[in-house]
């Protein structure tokens, strides 16, 4: 049996190789200060980067989950590998040559499982390259030739051939060392009558690689009638492959992503080729699949939730295409980047686009056209008979809540215009209100929809009301990285936690209510319990640990130490940029304050109490003199 790794040979492993160059092959990391790096935590989902790496140190740490080690920890659980898994497949990279405390260096079966499975499909695509130029594969350089790829294209992407015979690879690869279960496993063999044989055959073939690299499945293309299996067949699951969280290509366009800022979804392998020799290097595929919530964090990682970020996608412009792209939509609201829909005029996929009318014609299809929510709102409007009454009521009923998702109110009212026009509503002011109370109904709900009469709001005397802070309610519009109410409300916290003597005392005497998402609400309850902004004027460590200590759950409290260590926004952060934000925020409360209170009035009517009337009046008039004192005065006249 093998012994232990020599703890030596752990410790050049350990050095050798740069924990900020293995940890950038899982995600996009940015310097935050200080030497550090940071980046969107790969262990648990954030939606501001909490994660950091120390270079010099070889270490990393999440603020927010708390996860933290070396280079070989991260490796170890990022991938689930054992420790001596680790080492060894470091080891590897640096070209290091490990020795064993007891009975020599490791034989080759004694080595980790996912290791073993990750060398057999390396072995294995070497394999199929390597067939590829046989005479056999004749018909699958016929394939790629008339698509317009060239030897030099898949010698790139790694492009294969399986053999037609039963058990080609499987017994190149028990040569190679590998045991027949360990072939079962990898899925590259299956159960035949007399043992295991291959499970592609007579296909060509793309291997499908990780994010950092390594080969984990295949995916198989039918070239002949006689193949009666489906057209494109994948790995099946495994120990090292899951079709929902790999994306083929993303290897190769992972750095490109994170440069620019954008990454276009594709349909198949060969779009993902023919984006790329066209110029798209950010293109990448699911892998049999539908895009789902697992391939958004991958991509999330490497866009980090930058929010000038695109992700575009290119379905097909058949049914099966529209309706991806509507179950993409779905997910929509899970990324920060800016989702849109590009969609060839005449129905055809980027690689039938490139053969047809060159890369030119592909760099254009991708330029970011349609929003993904306006074709969503198109499809779904065209289910209706709109030439009748009831039909443009219904698909209003149906769309209108997708335009109320968007959280920029500009853009909301916008597509709320578009949509009136789509629909032939010729009073497009009530299709404008009517999604403008459907957002409403979304936000008094956490985001989950209409909930019947809202019950009334308790009114006030004053705009003192907003800085009296006896509304613990942390009800309001789910957390959304697009709302720039949020964002100011972020950067508000931020300047309380990290430069309170900016925002002090001013901020203490802003409401628990004023903060509209309720993460950040729970923060300023918890800055309010710890004796408000102006304890950090003193001391700050023991300000930030009697706000962590006051935080009513570790969620929140994993959130304060997110606001106190992110950067902020602004170039010079100074009296005049916390004002701005003082200011932003406290406008905010009082315009939906205005709103309230209006719909208050135009409810009650002209036959309502006098007295009653008259004190709501009254309200209304000294919010709107405040709004006005707010835009003319700024920070002063908080």
């Amino acid at each position: 049996m093998a012994g232990r790794i020599n703890d030596d040979d752990v410790k050049v492993v350990r050095d050798a190789v740069p924990i900020d160059t293995v940890v950038s092959e899982y995600l996009q990391l940015r310097p935050a200060g200080g030497g550090n790096m940071k980046g969107l935590c790969p262990f648990h989902d954030e939606k501001s980067p909490s994660f950091q790496v120390s270079p010099s140190k070889g270490l990393f740490h999440c603020f927010g989950c708390q996860e933290g080690g070396d280079t070989i920890a991260f490796v170890m659980k990022i991938d689930h590998l054992s420790f001596s898994e680790t080492v060894e497949r470091l080891a590897a990279k640096a070209g290091i040559t490990l020795r064993y405390e007891e009975g020599g260096y490791n034989p080759t079966h004694q080595r980790g499982e996912r290791i073993r499975l990750v060398e057999a499909h390396k072995a294995a695509a070497d394999f199929y390259v390597e067939q590829l130029g046989g005479e056999e594969a004749a018909i699958g350089r016929k394939f790629l030739a008339e698509r317009g790829f060239d030897q030099s294209a898949a010698e790139h992407f790694g492009v294969g051939y399986s053999p037609a015979g039963w058990d080609h690879l499987t017994r190149f690869l028990r040569g190679k060392g590998f045991s027949d279960k360990e072939l079962l496993l990898a899925g590259l063999s299956q159960d035949g009558r007399r043992g295991p044989i291959d499970r592609f055959r007579g296909r060509l073939m793309w291997p499908i690689r990780d994010i950092s690299g390594e080969v984990v499945g295949f995916g198989a293309r039918k070239l002949r009638d006689d193949d009666n299996g489906p057209k494109y067949l994948n790995t099946p699951d495994t120990a090292i492959y899951k079709k929902s969280q790999v994306l083929y290509g993303v290897d190769l366009a992972k750095k490109d992503i994170a440069k620019a800022s954008r990454a276009v979804v594709v349909e198949g392998y060969t779009d993902v080729m023919a984006c790329h020799l066209a110029g798209i290097t950010t293109a990448i595929a699911t892998c049999g699949t539908a895009f789902g919530t697992d391939h958004i964090k991958i991509l999330r990682r490497l866009l980090m939730d930058n929010g000038s970020a695109r992700v575009i996608f290119t379905f097909d412009g058949d049914a099966a295409g529209q309706k991806a792209a509507l179950r993409a939509f779905e997910d929509d609201q899970k990324f920060a980047a800016e989702t849109y829909i590009a969609i060839a005029p005449d129905g055809m996929d980027p690689c039938e686009l490139r053969l047809n009318k060159g890369d030119a014609a592909v760099q254009d299809l991708v330029e970011p056209r349609t929003p993904l929510f306006e074709f969503a709102i198109r499809q779904i409007v065209s289910r209706y008979d709109l030439e009748t009454p009831a039909g443009r009521a219904s698909a209003l009923d149906e769309a209108g809540p997708i335009v109320a998702r968007i959280k920029n109110g500009a853009s909301q009212h916008e597509v709320a215009v578009q949509l009136a026009g789509i629909l032939g509503i010729l009073d497009t002011q009530f299709v404008v209100k009517r999604v403008a109370q459907m957002a409403r109904w979304a936000r008094d709900r956490g985001g989950r929809g209409p909930a019947g009469p809202a019950s009334s709001s308790p009114s006030s005397s004053s705009p003192s009301s907003y800085a009296s802070g006896q509304s613990p309610a942390l009800s309001g519009p789910a957390l959304n990285l697009r709302s720039p109410a949020h964002r100011t409300e972020r950067e508000l916290l931020k300047l309380a936690l990290q430069r309170p003597e900016l925002v002090s005392p001013a901020f203490d005497a802003y409401g628990v209510d004023e903060f509209t998402a309720p993460p950040y609400a729970a923060v300023r309850r918890a800055v309010e319990d710890a004796g408000g902004a102006e304890q950090g004027m003193a001391s700050a460590p023991e300000y930030l640990a009697g706000v962590r200590e006051a935080a009513p759950n570790d969620a929140v409290r994993a959130l304060v130490t997110e606001l106190a260590v992110e950067v902020f926004h602004g170039k010079t952060i100074d009296e005049s940029y916390a004002g701005e934000q003082l200011v932003r925020v406290r406008l905010r409360a009082v315009d939906l304050r205005i709103h309230d209170v209006t719909s208050t009035l135009a409810r009650l009517g002209t036959g309502a109490d006098h007295e009653r009337h008259q004190a709501v009046q009254n309200e209304l008039w000294v919010l709107q003199q405040y709004r006005q004192s707010l835009r003319n005065s700024g920070a002063a006249a908080l």
